[in-house]
């Protein structure tokens, strides 16, 4: 229907403009609703302070390691140097064709491309690329470029990249600096501003017959830095290009500050905060509630050398929990699921081992207007979950649901019997302490862990439900093996966070989508495949108004909550982060996505 849609439009475009396609405005930026808060001349993003001045250094601290520069390939995909094609550092050597706005829900400016051209159905996209765009040899980016690193990516990229020109029908040369991609069937409205995020390489500087192999030698981009100094898996050194085409643009005023960037490799939370407390880097984003609160009583912050600053949140909550592996037998009974929902005793943790920090996350978007909770569904939520009647429970399709509370003791009756009195239901009994099912088998299960903070509250839940018999065994990892078993899902449960934004999209299909449940390495770590969930994503993928979205976005909300997939543990209402008093940011309220490391500056530059 969607194809017959676009062809159709393409005729009516045709038959008005005398070609096969009527000829789209230029335009400055495109939205994923609406237009674009930033006129087509505005002179600097309103986060940034545009007079910034430019010098110093900052170095990073991350958790990890890494073995290559070439952050594409799938060799790489957990062990390539941080900032190359990192938005959080800066996009510092590889950019994209648009770049991301932090505070409009999911507006896109030029920047390798000067303007674009769509039509209203959104059946293709035109790249205009800036005349003025040079790769660091001084070449100039083109079209050829652009059309060269789609099909690498398609050859020999990772997922994403690797997946993109699935939904491209054609792909053109248009001229020296233009080229337009024409969608196919399975495209949808939001993947025009996904392929606009997509890296650009050169043609001529990159070893295609090589590519999907794993190197440490520095490549060319199009972007503010260089990198100067690589010490493998430890240390990659950036610094600012002084022939950075895009320094004067709009979109790039007021970034991009520091004349060297660095980034430090630890190989634990514990030894990266120990580090940035004796002024091995210079930024720690803290998402540690009792570290924030317990951690930071030692010299450097007592002189005022460290700042602490918090960020009042205003993007949704995401979801932090425990995740069943549907796939196992022993889950596959949603009872069961939402009994062992009940036992996590969220208060007793909260005020125990987190002195009351967190809030209880109640929704896929909590915190926004996206949220279906406390909601009556609307009409448009009732047309797209109409034909899936069961996969909706009463009470969250109506907005009277809500997670129980407990009386904060560890042990809370009521709660314990509405738990067994659903394990019951599900063919269950407890029998000389332990719960047999009918074959007289115990509920027994591993909850596989990262870290010591995931196993203090895992040893928290399994306190829990053992009390009603059930045993589980915690088997906390190294990071090499966390990634490798979630990427294959060998395991019965797992802690995972599920980020989320004001503009959800095609990620969700690799979350929750029945065609990811099978797809190793997809991040559908519950296993979900319902017909359901991916009517919703759908729906939200294919929304034309801001209505219509937030509805798809609510009635997937509901799907997901009614699944029961993942045992909702807690959210932070604000965002933490402490830094060298050397280090500055732009006065006024963060930006909607939060604070944008990429303007802040070294204070000791020259001004």
């Amino acid at each position: 229907m969607r194809q017959l849609l676009r062809t159709l439009a393409m005729l009516a475009a045709a038959l008005l403009g005398g070609g096969i396609i009527a000829h789209a405005e230029p335009l400055h930026g495109i939205a994923m609703h609406g237009e674009p808060a930033l006129p087509a001349d505005f002179t600097h993003l309103p986060y940034v302070n545009p007079d910034a001045p430019k010098g110093g250094k900052v170095t990073y601290g991350v958790v990890g390691s890494f073995d290559s520069v070439r952050p594409f390939i799938v060799k790489s995909m957990r062990t390539t140097a941080r900032g190359l094609a990192d938005p959080v550092f800066g996009n510092l050597v590889y950019e994209p064709l648009m770049q991301r706005s932090q505070d409009e829900p999911f507006t896109l400016y030029g920047l390798l491309a000067e303007t674009v051209e769509w039509d209203d159905e959104r059946s293709f996209i035109q790249y205009n690329i800036n005349p003025a765009a040079r790769w660091s040899d001084g070449q100039p980016v083109t079209a050829d470029d652009v059309i060269f690193t789609m099909e690498l990516f398609k050859e020999k990229g990772r997922p994403p990249y690797s997946t993109r020109l699935n939904r491209v029908e054609k792909m053109e040369k248009l001229g020296p600096l233009s080229v337009r991609f024409t969608f196919n069937d399975s495209s949808n409205r939001e993947f025009p501003l996904i392929l606009s995020l997509t890296p650009v390489l050169p043609k001529h500087a990159t070893d295609a017959d090589n590519f999907d192999q794993s190197t440490l030698e520095p490549g060319i981009g199009s972007g503010p830095y260089l990198v100067s100094d690589v010490k493998p898996g430890e240390r990659i050194t950036y610094t600012r290009n002084p022939d950075y085409w895009a320094r004067d643009l709009p979109i790039k005023r007021g970034i991009d500050n520091y004349d060297e960037i660095a980034v430090e490799y630890f190989l634990s939370e514990t030894a990266q905060f120990e580090a940035f407390k004796k002024g091995v880097f210079d930024i720690y984003p803290d998402g540690s509630a009792t570290n924030w609160t317990r951690g930071y009583d030692f010299p450097a912050v007592n002189s005022g050398e460290i700042v602490r600053k918090e960020y009042e949140s205003k993007i949704p909550s995401g979801m932090y929990g425990f995740v069943f592996n549907t796939r196992k037998a022993l889950f596959e009974d949603l009872r069961v699921r939402q009994a062992l929902t009940l036992l996590f005793d969220f208060e007793w943790a909260n005020r125990s081992l987190y002195d009351n920090t967190y809030t209880r996350t109640r929704s896929f978007w909590d915190g926004s207007e996206l949220s279906s909770y406390g909601k009556p569904a609307d009409e448009r939520e009732r047309e797209i979950l109409a034909p899936f009647p069961e996969a909706v429970l009463p009470e969250i399709m109506d907005g009277t649901w809500t997670l129980l509370v407990t009386d904060g003791s560890g042990r809370d009756r009521k709660v314990q019997r509405a738990a067994l009195t659903l394990l019951q239901e599900a063919g269950y009994r407890i029998e000389n302490g332990r719960l047999l099912d009918a074959n007289n088998r115990p509920f027994t299960f591993d909850l596989m862990t990262q870290n010591e903070g995931q196993e203090k509250l895992a040893i928290a839940f399994q306190r829990s439900l053992a009390a009603l018999g059930i045993e589980m065994s915690i088997r906390t990892v190294d990071d090499a093996q966390y990634q490798q078993r979630s990427q294959t899902f060998d395991y019965d449960m797992i802690m995972k966070s599920f980020s989320s934004s004001l503009s959800p999209g095609a990620e969700q299909i690799n979350r929750w989508g029945s065609a990811s449940r099978d797809q190793q390495g997809s991040f559908n770590f519950s296993g979900a495949a319902s017909p359901a969930l991916d009517a919703a994503i759908d729906a939200l993928l294919n929304a034309r108004t801001a209505e219509d979205f937030r509805s798809a976005v609510r009635a997937y909300d509901r799907v997901l909550l009614s699944g029961h997939y993942v045992i909702p543990a807690f959210h932070l209402g604000k965002s933490w982060v402490a830094h060298r008093s050397r280090i500055a940011e732009p006065e006024g309220e963060a930006p909607l996505y939060g604070y944008y490391l990429p303007a802040w500056w070294d204070k000791t530059a020259a001004p």
